[in-house]
């Protein structure tokens, strides 16, 4: 019993690595995408983000936008609030929406690619449980 309890934890811990690892892979995507709608302060970005479930808080976004910037593919430009001290604002650059386009197309490769490879997948479940019927 001891063993299948670990074989559980260790299960959990794998999948939640692969999930970790598969968000971060796809955040720096989603935040140009988020960007590229319009100019945008930083907290919305965020909020954006939490409505598509990728759950993110500011010590994560921080560090991207100043990475996606030193990069080139972002800008930010400051403006007063009504509400407090001056905001910044990150608008996308002609460098990030080239990248922003080159990663739709990778991204459509991969949804393409991994639907195709769960196809096969549930193609042998639907054979196990039709065998199964019979």
């Amino acid at each position: 019993m001891h063993n299948t309890k670990q074989n559980i934890y260790l299960c959990i811990m794998i999948v939640e690595n692969t999930q970790t690892q598969m968000r971060k892979g796809i955040l720096e995507y989603c935040i140009l995408s988020v960007i590229s709608q319009g100019e945008i302060y930083a907290s919305d970005i965020i909020g954006e983000l939490k409505k598509a479930r990728l759950l993110v808080v500011e010590g994560t976004l921080y560090p991207l936008l100043t990475r996606l910037k030193n990069n080139g593919l972002l800008s930010y430009a400051w403006r007063e609030s009504t509400s407090g001290p001056p905001r910044k604002y990150y608008q996308i650059t002609d460098a990030g929406l080239e990248v922003l386009h080159q990663l739709d197309k990778t991204w459509e490769e991969l949804v393409f690619a991994v639907s195709t490879a769960m196809e096969g997948r549930n193609q042998k479940k639907s054979d196990i449980s039709t065998d199964q019927s019979i």
